[in-house]
């Protein structure tokens, strides 16, 4: 794993590559549009995982650095899966110095619950408080 590198400065990531995967790939994001990805990564804390020169995994995390983020995008691209990459990828994410003494880190998943378990990751303790917009198949 020696050659898994991690970086945080947008200028490194693959953005055409984030695109197709979460474009092409994912149930969350069929079919969003370039522009929206790249809008997203601007405003984003954007994490990218990569063997050598090519990015193979992505994660962006959205929050006032104050008391509050969201992870969300989250993926390691299928050829390189069951490597510990996806591990490497959370650590660096909550080891980050902005994201320090937050009150709230909140995610959705649909199948990585034993991954994100490892980071303290558990079921809301007051489901009933929460709630949401979602527009599902919005790109699409």
């Amino acid at each position: 794993m020696t050659d898994f590198r991690i970086t945080t400065e947008n200028e490194e990531l693959d953005v055409a590559l984030i695109h197709q995967f979460l474009s092409e790939q994912t149930a969350w994001a069929k079919g969003i549009p370039f522009d929206l990805v790249q809008r997203s990564i601007d405003h984003s804390l954007c994490f990218g995982g990569f063997c050598g020169n090519a990015q193979v995994a992505f994660a962006r995390v959205i929050s006032d650095y104050a008391t509050f983020a969201n992870l969300v995008d989250v993926f390691v691209l299928p050829e390189h899966r069951g490597k510990g990459y996806s591990t490497v990828l959370m650590a660096a994410v909550f080891a980050h110095p902005q994201l320090q003494g937050l009150r709230r880190f909140s995610l959705a998943t649909g199948d990585a619950h034993g991954l994100y378990a490892k980071f303290g990751f558990t079921k809301p303790l007051h489901p009933d408080s929460l709630m949401e917009r979602y527009f599902p198949g919005m790109y699409s």
